[in-house]
């Protein structure tokens, strides 16, 4: 590797790494706003939205001018195109924490509502798989990005019997219909973040081990 495009690789390192830390701290505050009632933290979640989109082009920019420039190959290929595609990831998932804000912001408008399954769990399974996955980034560790893989199973199973149960609330109590939609939405949400985890995860195994998991079981 020549040292202009080792150069250029740890910055794009460092670059998707400072972007991985505000989209995690964004998910983190985006639950904090719906559980604690919090408005003001929850429009500062939709305010940050607009420097996680620049920070993504700039991102974004910065690999296809070192592809273009110094046309990696193998290892360095690899880890240029997960860039790329885990930036991408970021910013999706920076949009999804947006999403729960705005149904909190709506919930904040209308009577108090008892969450009716388990949110707090929920999310913290979410948000532990994206720090892990995030890990698994920083430490090029394939065996954690496996497991955070095998856990999107566990999430997905929780967003179906949310919706299973508000479905059932709803038949039962049309009116509660709104604020008990916003809430399935909320875990919808979440269950895209959890995807994007598990995209994440897997780009990282595709990085170390040139390995494409994303249509078979990791193991």
């Amino acid at each position: 590797m020549s040292v202009h495009l080792q150069r250029e690789i740890e910055k794009i390192k460092r670059s998707v790494l400072s972007l991985c830390a505000i989209v995690e701290d964004q998910v983190q505050m985006a639950v904090r706003a719906l559980l604690e009632r919090d408005e003001q933290m929850a429009r500062a979640v939709a305010h940050r939205d607009a420097e996680i989109d620049q920070r993504e082009v700039e991102i974004e920019e910065e690999c296809l001018k070192t592809l273009a420039l110094h046309q990696p190959v193998a290892v360095d290929l690899r880890l240029i195109i997960s860039a790329l595609k885990i930036n991408g990831v970021l910013e999706h998932i920076g949009d999804l924490a947006v999403n729960i804000t705005n149904k909190t912001l709506g919930l904040l408008d209308e009577p108090t509502i008892e969450i009716p399954f388990d949110l707090a769990g929920m999310s913290e399974k979410t948000q532990l798989m994206l720090r892990d996955s995030l890990d698994s980034l920083v430490n090029m560790d394939a065996e954690l990005a496996a497991d955070v893989v095998r856990r999107d199973d566990e999430v997905d199973r929780m967003k179906h019997d949310n919706r299973v149960l508000i479905e059932s609330m709803i038949a039962e109590n049309p009116s509660r219909t709104v604020p008990l939609l916003r809430l399935m939405a909320v875990s919808r949400n979440l269950e895209r973040i959890a995807d994007g985890a598990t995209s994440i995860a897997q780009d990282v195994i595709y990085m170390i081990e040139a390995r494409i998991v994303r249509h078979r079981e990791v193991y």
